[in-house]
């Protein structure tokens, strides 16, 4: 018996000055602290506004070490707070590699670990490849001290196998960072719903808990080329896909959602998906292209 932990998400628009940006969040935390949550999750990139709109090397500058200012912020925050905090940044590996990340500071500060983003998007206005090398942290299950989880940023949210990894090893639930919005090519299609109904299956063909946190509001390109409106709707759902708790669009605010881990044994012992699966038949997904 796995019993009920209360987890949280700071859903935000985020300004150009990464202290502002420090300051809300750090804020957001505190609230969500008071309000029970052990393990709290930020968005994709919370430090910054979103920077990929545009190819400029000197946004490469915005990076920072792992013990950077802004690690070094949430971690002691963790520690005073004792909660487990999901702290999402860009990271200065070495001259030339920079990874979209996100570190975990358990509840008496100590780093669990980070995650590096794996499947790194290209299209207008989501210039990624130019910014972040694929992740190489392989596919990790923090075990912390209030819950045993994973972590997945932003395009990786659109692929199935990441989470049937963390699923099978072990993960309870899977913390969804992104930063993600209007669609700069096609200004009328509203992608919000298909993205909450693609993170959601994952939690249905794994039976398990997923969380979504994304940010809100319009940020511009710095060259005014163009801009972003990034819709929020942070949400939970559970092993049946039933969401239990949604952002809204367009407010700062901090998603709280209570999880009963009990819950997944028994979505689990109902639909035996994990028990059905045919590993001996799937050697052809490995190709990226399948032609007969």
């Amino acid at each position: 018996m796995k019993g009920v932990i209360k987890i949280g998400m700071t859903q935000h628009s985020c300004q150009e000055s990464r202290e502002s940006n420090l300051l809300k969040v750090e804020n957001l935390i505190r609230e969500a602290a008071f309000r029970g949550a052990k393990i709290i999750c930020t968005q994709e990139l919370f430090g910054g506004q979103y920077f990929c709109q545009t190819i400029d090397y000197e946004k490469y500058d915005l990076a920072e070490t792992m013990n950077g200012p802004t690690n070094t912020k949430i971690q002691s925050l963790a520690k005073e707070l004792d909660v487990v905090i999901v702290s999402c940044f860009y990271e200065y590996a070495m001259d030339g590699v920079y990874y979209n990340s996100a570190v975990v500071f358990d509840a008496d500060g100590t780093n669990l670990g980070v995650y590096r983003k794996h499947h790194i998007p290209e299209g207008p206005q989501y210039i990624e490849k130019y910014y972040f090398t694929p992740g190489d942290s392989g596919y990790k299950v923090f075990k912390s001290k209030y819950g045993t989880f994973g972590v997945l940023i932003c395009w990786d949210e659109w692929f199935p196998e990441p989470s049937r990894i963390l699923a099978l090893k072990g993960a309870d639930f899977i913390f969804y960072p992104s930063a993600i919005g209007s669609e700069p090519d096609n200004p009328d299609l509203d992608t919000s719903q298909t993205w909450v109904d693609a993170v959601k299956a994952h939690g249905i063909h794994n039976n398990f808990y997923v969380a979504a946190v994304n940010r809100v509001g319009r940020e511009y390109a710095t060259d005014g080329s163009g801009s972003m409106t990034f819709y929020g709707r942070s949400f939970v759902s559970n092993p049946w896909g039933t969401m239990i708790a949604e952002g809204s669009r367009d407010k700062d605010e901090v998603i709280i959602a209570e999880l009963d881990l009990d819950e997944i044994k028994r979505a689990r012992d109902i639909l035996q998906f994990h028990r059905d699966r045919r590993v001996d038949s799937y050697q052809e997904i490995l190709k990226l292209s399948i032609r007969e």
